[in-house]
């Protein structure tokens, strides 16, 4: 029997662990179950100033991306701009890092998960005279950090002439890095803040803080970067010795993974040589896969394996529960071909057509490799269709068949049992 997000999150928060990891694909809810969980934390009624909110729970989800826009200025011809839109919340969480000066390691986190040629930088607080809803002329003051430009070196210079930086408007994954790295650099502070004596903290700001809700961080970095993020994450989690929890979700299956393991660890917080004290053991953590039903219903899983769940037998699964009860749909073509492009690199193919069954001149099928690339990387909306015909659902049937048996997913399973 399914469960609605609101009951999800309530068995999150009564769970009382310290990390709670989810698994989810695009589309399950991980996101609308963010906001579930914030208003169980924090009642609408209670919530009609956001600092009750932040006092409670700190997120980052697709809503908190949105607080940021591009002010391109086209006409004029001006630098490019990432403005922060003003509400309690961005001027409380600017305001923070402004206060305890954090601007430059919103920088070197933003460099590190992205690209260390481009710099982020805050503004100064300035003045212009510009036109109000009347068009009249007035002077408008625009505050410090509301507005971010990024600078890159000119790739004209000259050898052994000065160094020109041009500001430049970065790519939309970087820009979700760039807003990923204001919210970790707060949640490094924030750990280090609450790690000490009441009396000797800094900030007082953080005192009331129960919660930080985490939804997929990583879904623009590559391999490289999204493994350090993951770890350094999971590390700084594990090193927290408040009595703050934390709630992950990700559709990632490398990022989960890589989490999934870091959990598995104990924490050691070395005194001296010799003195070291366990701040994070294995059993305060619990990893779940959240799904969504047919009726619109959803299921939060544990994964109580001794190894990370598989990625690939999980999907080989929902192919064959899809195949068993006659509801194959488009995505399930998606999903066949993610197996086989991650299984041909892991045992060293150049492409994943190589795994295909051959016919006699040694080559792949042809209908079997068309239908694949169709059905998975439609380019035209006529060819986006939710189920594909009877000869369509045929050939994925033989596919996995073919590839159960040559390639033992199966078996492999069945091992580790």
């Amino acid at each position: 029997m399914g469960s609605t997000l609101t009951q999800i999150a309530q068995q999150l928060i009564d769970a009382n662990k310290k990390v709670q990891l989810i698994y989810a694909f695009n589309g399950s809810g991980k996101t609308r179950l963010s906001k579930e969980f914030k208003e169980l934390v924090i009642p609408k009624s209670e919530d009609e100033e956001s600092e009750v909110t932040r006092n409670k729970i700190l997120y980052y989800n697709a809503f908190t991306e949105d607080l940021f826009y591009w002010d391109n200025d086209l006409e004029n011809d001006s630098e490019p701009k990432l403005k922060i839109q003003p509400n309690s919340f961005t001027d409380w969480l600017i305001g923070q890092l402004k206060e305890l000066g954090e601007d430059r390691n919103i920088i070197t986190n933003f460099q590190r998960y992205a690209n260390n040629k481009i710099t982020p930088s805050f503004n100064e607080e300035y003045k212009y005279i510009g036109k109000d809803y009347n068009e009249r002329e007035v002077e408008i003051t625009v505050p410090a950090f509301s507005e971010v430009t990024f600078k890159i070196a000119d790739s004209n210079n000259s050898e052994g002439i000065e160094v020109n930086y041009k500001t430049i408007k970065i790519s939309k994954g970087e820009e979700s890095n760039f807003i990923w790295s204001i919210i970790y650099t707060l949640l490094e502070q924030v750990i280090s803040t609450l790690s000490e004596l009441e009396a000797d903290r800094i900030s007082s700001e953080f005192n009331e803080l129960e919660y930080i809700f985490i939804d997929d961080p990583v879904t623009s970095l590559d391999e490289n970067h999204l493994i350090e993020l993951a770890s350094n994450l999971a590390y700084l989690i594990k090193s927290d010795t408040s009595n703050l929890k934390f709630i992950i979700t990700t559709h990632n299956p490398l990022f989960y993974n890589i989490l999934y393991n870091e959990f598995k660890n104990k924490y050691y917080k070395f005194k001296g040589t010799e003195n070291q004290k366990i701040t994070f053991k294995p059993n305060q953590s619990e990893k779940y896969r959240l799904s969504k039903n047919q009726d619109e219903t959803f299921q939060l899983n544990i994964q109580s394996d001794d190894s990370p769940f598989s990625y690939h037998l999980f999907l080989l699964s929902e192919i064959k529960d899809a195949i068993s009860n006659n509801q194959i749909k488009k995505y399930h073509f998606n999903f066949l071909r993610n197996i086989l492009e991650k299984t041909s690199t892991f045992l060293g193919y150049k492409n994943w057509e190589e795994l295909l069954e051959k016919i006699d001149d040694g080559n792949p099928h042809p209908f079997t490799n068309r239908i694949i690339n169709l059905l998975s990387h439609s380019k035209h909306s006529l060819e986006e269709v939710s189920e594909p015909d009877a000869n369509d659902n045929e050939e994925l049937i033989k596919l996995v068949d073919f590839i159960v048996e040559k390639y033992g997913f199966w078996q492999k399973k069945e091992e580790n049992a």
